[in-house]
């Protein structure tokens, strides 16, 4: 078949499918992309050819920012369980260094995007190209080696016939939940036109089975042994558990057992808020009963979870001698914190170690607290602070306005943790709060990607001002697809997470509010008049502005029950209370300092910091 390396790469992708547990899927659900002329007259020529003749079913959605559309894309996947990705074309230079952030997003988080940045020409007959970065030291080098560290996977196609092996090991290492995050096929822009004879059996149909890896018997025993020798144990539940979807095989584990289980970012949703063994959020943002049992467990079991230093307040939320069970997929996680390592999907784990413990049960020492806990959250979400209303109270209103399979969605900012502190999800996908690299900017793009992932459920992206001035476009794009969300803006004027953690560390809130230079060369002068809810209707946006909680709990019904896009706007007080968490976070302070506040703020660090240990 002779064809160009775009239109193979457009037909190849276009044919591959995924299956477990007897459903199979699109592997590739579509491609987001930009259009320039590094890749306009290659991928977007066969992308246009495959649309018209109908050779390849491959659908194109035009995106407004090259980093936004991995952050679709890694929505996207997150929502499918990894089963389906989309990949993102991009012209050659800044076009593909654009998705730079987006691929380091992915592979943090150990979500499937592949990507199809454009380079300089292979043939370097016009060298050097608009856009080219010149390496005076070699001619093999381009931006796009700036993707290598970021990828689980890179390659780029130098010559047609590279092309058939690059695509199936593409596919590999997207599919495989040990191994999965960015792929990247880097694409000379003048090799994307060349044509070559491709044998025919690459377009074949191709489907990629997702094992669920059962655990080695020795392994299981092992982590057994542990459990029944175990007086405090503590579940975390991780993001693995809900990919896996296991959240059947985590509850019947946990009333078998009577362990409590906590949960991380990724993990929240995997039992419900209300299940009787459920204790909320882990770690620097968790909740204080979590927190509490936490530093009391002897042995922890980690169920698919990568131990992010929010996950174990920077080691210091463990007793000295805890021990730990890690059930894991991916070797690398298993084996951390020097556990003892169960390497397997965590519903065929799930299901093992509860045959392994039968007969095994731990009395609960933790329900009067859980009850007192969402008392302390019913407070939160209604507190009536004034004049402006509290963050934690706009919380409670997107919580009471989700129906049981609506998403919440966020990255960045106070948000993330006032939502591990306080949400109560109904669902294993109803919290969706990307905070494995907690980029700015991904709330709206990554909204749109999970809306697309199941159109049936309600999307509600909660975005601060800091985060929408970073990367608000893909309205316009949401716009386009017809493509429903509600977006709440939060207003603070400023960094309202960084501005109460630099108040904290002795900074002073120095650089974290949006207000005119003032006299002092800082910038704490008036108000700026920014209108975001202007923009937002600028760019396509249906917007209801609120005051007072009131007004938001109205506009929410009415922007859910709508067929439209909508921005509801509310201004919040960035100073106003939220529960302690009754942890720590490890964020250095100045050794010396000539400012008294940031000499209090280090003598508080070194306090905190002899809790912190290595577990060996």
């Amino acid at each position: 078949m002779r064809i160009t390396v775009a239109q193979a790469v457009v037909r190849f992708l276009a044919n591959q499918w995924t299956e477990r547990d007897g459903v199979e899927q699109r592997a590739i659900a579509g491609v987001f992309g930009i259009l320039g002329h590094g890749n306009v007259a290659g991928i977007g020529q066969a992308l246009l050819q495959a649309q018209r003749t109908g050779e390849a079913d491959l659908p194109y959605r035009l995106a407004r920012n090259e980093q936004a559309m991995v952050h679709a894309a890694a929505g996207y996947a997150r929502m499918r369980n990894r089963l389906s990705v989309y990949a993102c074309t991009a012209s050659i230079g800044p076009g593909s260094t654009n998705m730079l952030t987006g691929a380091a997003l992915a592979t943090v988080n150990r979500l499937p995007v592949l990507l199809l940045p454009s380079d300089i020409f292979a043939t370097r007959v016009a060298a050097p190209v608009l856009q080219e970065l010149e390496d005076p030291r070699t001619y093999d080098v381009s931006v796009n080696d700036a993707f290598r560290p970021l990828s689980r996977f890179f390659d780029r196609i130098w010559r047609p016939e590279q092309l058939p092996p690059a695509l199936l090991a593409a596919m590999r290492v997207l599919f495989d939940p040990a191994e999965t995050g960015a792929v990247t096929l880097s694409l000379p822009q003048d090799v994307q036109a060349e044509a070559y004879d491709f044998p025919d059996e690459l377009f074949t149909r191709r489907v990629w089975h997702v094992a669920r890896p059962e655990p080695e018997p020795a392994a299981l025993e092992r982590a057994a042994a542990v459990l029944r020798g175990a007086a405090r144990p503590l579940v975390i539940a991780g993001g693995g558990a809900v990919y896996a979807e296991a959240s059947a095989e985590l509850d019947a584990f946990a009333r078998a057992t009577g362990i409590p289980v906590a949960d991380t970012h990724a993990g929240k949703g995997a039992l419900r808020w209300d299940h009787p063994n459920a204790v909320g959020g882990i770690g620097s943002t968790g909740t204080p009963v979590a927190n509490r049992l936490a530093r009391e467990a002897d042995v922890v079991i980690g169920v698919g979870t990568r131990y992010s230093d929010f996950t174990t307040a920077s080691h210091t939320a463990f007793a000295p001698d805890v021990r730990f069970v890690n059930l894991n997929v991916a070797a690398f996680d298993a084996h951390k914190q020097a556990a003892t390592a169960l390497v397997a999907d965590a519903r065929s784990g799930l299901k093992a170690l509860t045959v392994a413990l039968d007969g095994i049960r731990f009395t609960p020492g933790y329900v009067d607290e859980v009850a007192a806990w969402q008392r302390e959250v019913d407070r939160a979400y209604h507190l009536g602070h004034g004049p402006l209303p509290a963050q934690s109270e706009v919380i409670g209103a997107v919580n009471d306005a989700c129906g049981e399979r609506d998403v919440v969605v966020q990255a960045a900012g106070s948000l993330p943790g006032d939502l591990q502190l306080l949400w109560r999800a109904r669902d294993p996908k109803q919290y969706h709060v990307e905070y494995g690299y907690s980029c700015m900017g991904f709330e709206i793009a990554g909204a749109l990607g999970i809306k697309l992932a199941d159109p049936t459920r309600e999307v509600f992206a909660l975005v601060g001002d800091g985060s929408y001035l970073m990367m608000a476009q893909e309205i316009v794009t949401a716009v386009a697809d017809g493509v429903k969300l509600v977006i709440v803006l939060v207003q603070n004027h400023g960094f309202a997470s960084i501005g109460a953690l630099s108040e904290s560390l002795g900074s002073q809130r120095f650089g974290t509010s949006y207000r005119y230079r003032g006299a002092d060369d800082d910038y704490d002068g008036g108000r700026l008049p920014v209108d975001l809810a202007a923009n937002a209707e600028s760019l396509g946006a249906a917007v209801i502005r609120c005051r007072t909680i009131a007004d938001l709990v109205e506009a929410l019904k009415r922007a859910r029950a709508g067929d439209r896009l909508t921005v509801v706007h509310i201004e919040t007080d960035p100073r106003a209370p939220v529960p302690s968490s009754q942890s720590w976070w490890d964020v250095p302070v100045g050794e010396v300092s000539e400012l008294g506040s940031t000499r209090a703020a280090r003598a508080a660090y070194d306090t905190a910091k002899r809790a912190q240990r290595l577990y060996l």
